[in-house]
């Protein structure tokens, strides 16, 4: 293979890589061939007791540091990230399968974006003073401590920055756990940290499967938990982290709505369909799988949706025209299988794929289904792959009430050029991210995270500072103080 995929060991802690061969191998598979690529081990319990050792060992001193010293490291680093675009971008399409097309503009740049944002702000964390009377209270913005980050495979690099970047502007030390799926590139960021200044302990990147997340979410020397995974996944970790009283932030799955109404402009509703439902072969969390299109265009939005999806370049990721890519794993492509299948048998209309590409590698056709009803399986279950279902409307109560009859919350869109209106469908979507005329933006400034199953708390933008710090209220009285004996 031209570019070393092996990592020069399976974990990083306190500023250094580490190994136990001890723990059990984890072969890491290119989507592309499926050949192996690296082989890591699970961190075994004397490798995850290093790691929370020097954790809390470090986070004492780099929480001492003023704001300004934690967010000149983390610019640096940011600015590091951006020099080695290049070579981040080609680990991440070995590690995903996503096209380097792809990964070159949206995944360590937007760890770069990530470390920029939290390490401009770290100056600014501060307090505030109330006066009553001549006694005053002020308020403390301190770290929590030691947080866990346990990562999702569809984005290493971004999900490694977007909870450690937030973690260490508020003083915190890291312990982070990157999909077993996915091991490689998040050792890259710790590295890349610590070259930057951050000291040594402050950020760890540990590997393993359930039984590793599992002791570092119950072990009590952790004070949060950030998890971006599954809703099965997120609820024994939120239940898990619920008995030590953790702090918790959820990043969870989705089913999200897409609505388009008849006066969209179609060139835009089918690019925003097309982000929402096969940038990343599908594999995104937000995606708007659920394309509610009005009876009136429905056959004209199809057709230049079927127009345009014969376009994909599906081939080498590495290729920089390919633009459409391989699942991440054999199992994840089996289980998209399945999803079309049921489809199949549930009435729906294949418009366009259906079946897996002949060629080695994970590979999938681009999928649509039309005549889609809200009671069939893939209106109802996240498929994360590349199958979009298309339903039909012609009212906006009644879309209103069926985009929202679902137990997740993540994201939701509407395509309309009556603003009146789109403003009007955004306030009454249940969902924590909403796109107008677009999807599937993420900019670091705006908060991101979902409602209902999708999860609680949110990462990026300013918000993310309330899930990684907690206030201190310190009463001060200037005049003598009344007891009653």
């Amino acid at each position: 293979m031209p570019y070393d995929t092996q990592p020069p060991a399976s974990h990083f802690i306190n500023g250094s890589y580490v190994e136990d061969t001890a723990g059990t191998p984890i072969e890491v598979i290119y989507p592309a061939t499926g050949a192996k690529i690296a082989t890591v081990h699970c961190a075994t319990p004397a490798i995850i007791e290093q790691a929370i050792i020097s954790a809390r060992q470090a986070q004492v001193a780099w929480a001492a540091l003023s704001g300004t010293e934690r967010g000149r490291i983390l610019r640096r680093a940011s600015d590091m990230l951006r020099a080695c675009n290049h070579d981040l971008s080609v680990l991440e399409t070995y590690d995903t399968g996503k096209p380097y097309q792809e990964t070159s503009v949206a995944d360590a740049t937007s760890g770069a974006d990530a470390l920029e944002y939290f390490g401009g702000l770290a100056a600014t964390l501060t307090g505030e003073h109330i006066q009553l009377g001549e006694n005053w209270v002020y308020t403390r913005r301190e770290a929590l401590g030691l947080c866990v980050g346990i990562g999702a495979w569809n984005y290493p690099t971004q999900i490694a920055c977007w909870k450690g970047a937030p973690a260490l502007a508020c003083g915190n030390a890291m312990v982070f756990k990157p999909s077993e799926t996915t091991p490689l590139c998040a050792l890259k960021v710790a590295e890349i940290l610590h070259e930057a200044g951050l000291p040594a302990g402050v950020y760890n990147v540990v590997q393993g499967m359930g039984e590793v997340g599992q002791a570092l979410v119950t072990d009590p020397r952790v004070d949060k938990v950030s998890l971006t995974g599954s809703v099965p996944t997120g609820r024994r970790v939120y239940a898990a982290a619920a008995e030590g009283i953790k702090h918790v932030t959820m990043e969870l799955g989705g089913k999200s709505p897409l609505i388009i109404f008849d006066d969209a402009d179609i060139e835009n509703a089918v690019g925003g369909a097309i982000l929402g439902n096969f940038y990343s072969s599908g594999q995104v969390c937000s995606n708007g799988t659920r394309v509610f299109v009005h009876k009136a265009i429905k056959e004209q939005f199809l057709t230049r949706l079927t127009e345009r999806l014969s376009k994909a370049v599906i081939g080498d990721p590495m290729d920089p025209e390919t633009s459409f890519g391989p699942m991440v794993s054999e199992r994840q492509m089996r289980v998209v299988l399945g999803c079309i299948e049921k489809g199949q048998a549930e009435g729906a209309r294949l418009v366009t794929g259906g079946g897996r590409i002949d060629r080695e590698g994970f590979y999938l056709q681009p999928t649509v289904f039309a005549d889609v009803t809200d009671d069939m399986s893939i209106a109802r279950e996240e498929i994360f792959g590349p199958v979009m279902a298309v339903l039909d409307f012609e009212d906006e109560d009644d879309v209103m009430t069926r985009a929202n009859d679902t137990e997740f919350g993540l994201a939701a869109g509407v395509f309309t050029k009556d603003l009146t209106r789109a403003h009007r469908v955004a306030a009454r979507f249940e969902a924590g991210t909403c796109y107008i005329n677009t999807y599937n933006d993420a900019p670091v400034e705006a908060p991101f995270g979902g409602s209902k199953n999708s999860g609680v708390g949110r990462e990026n933008s300013k918000a993310a500072i309330e899930h990684y710090s907690q206030l201190k209220s310190v009463f001060v009285r200037m005049d003598d103080v009344e007891a009653p004996f």
